[in-house]
């Protein structure tokens, strides 16, 4: 995703999430991060931007920031292909985990999610306003944690 996609994306960012969508200010600022710790890519269909998305990475831990398909487009693969495009970024970036939020009335979301293997870890009440809709907050494990200070091996 490049700045000028961003008029695009947020046309597309408010028919998605009507309530709760990105300003272009926010999805710029975003973009200015990258490659430092952000990855946002586009998916096209016949030229056109059918959905997008972003991941933020530092520290060893990655967090989806967003992922948005067009209506027409659900169910075609491209959410599949977003997020494994993320997934693929975390890998290369040398992740832990990764952990995103997805609305608790976002069934289809979910179901994506826990495909690729992400397990619900937590509930944020409240979190998307003005809906008062929870997050549902989800984590994959990528690989696990070297061991860190002192094991009994070396005391």
């Amino acid at each position: 995703m490049s700045g000028e996609d961003v008029p695009t994306i947020h046309l597309l960012e408010r028919s998605l999430f009507p309530e709760d969508a990105w300003s272009e200010d926010m999805l710029s600022g975003e973009l200015a991060d990258q490659p430092r710790t952000r990855h946002y890519v586009v998916a096209e269909a016949s030229g056109e931007i059918v959905g997008y998305a972003g991941l933020a990475a530092a520290g060893g831990q990655a967090d989806v920031q967003t992922i948005g398909v067009r209506a027409d487009q659900r169910k075609s693969g491209v959410g599949a292909a977003l997020l494994t495009e993320l997934l693929d970024e975390a890998v290369r970036r040398n992740s832990e985990a990764v952990f995103l939020e997805v609305r608790a009335d976002n069934a289809a979301a979910r179901r994506l999610y826990e495909r690729f293997g992400f397990d619900e870890v937590g509930i944020r009440k409240r979190y998307y306003q003005p809906s008062d809709v929870d997050a549902i907050v989800m984590c994959r494990k990528l690989r696990d944690r070297p061991p860190m200070g002192f094991t009994r091996e070396y005391t």
